[in-house]
């Protein structure tokens, strides 16, 4: 799968250099410039796709990433209070137990 994604986001950058390079070239003359800021900008378009398909995503979204990651830890934090919680509610019942 990640061979596919490296081969398709290669094709998808080269496409989009040489996209950008005709919309570059179009907008050299002034009669064509309606056609080459469009081109222009789906090379941009195609570029961003392009490392969409390049780049691991932890490093496109790393706060995201980051944030995953704090909710991961946070949930196994709460998992553990609730565990030690119930030991030391465990813990108080038989100590009243044990007073007279």
């Amino acid at each position: 799968m990640r061979v596919l994604n490296v081969v398709g986001g290669s094709l998808l950058w080269v496409l989009a250099g040489l996209l950008g390079l005709v919309g570059v070239l179009l907008s050299v003359t002034i009669v064509l410039l309606p056609l080459g800021i469009p081109l222009l900008w789906l090379a941009r378009k195609l570029f961003r796709t392009a490392m969409a398909l390049l780049v691991p995503r932890p490093v496109r979204h790393p706060v995201s990433e980051a944030g995953k990651a704090v909710e991961d830890g946070a949930g196994s934090a709460r998992k553990g209070l609730s565990k030690a919680a119930g030991r030391g509610r465990s813990f108080l019942e038989r100590q009243r137990k044990r007073l007279p």
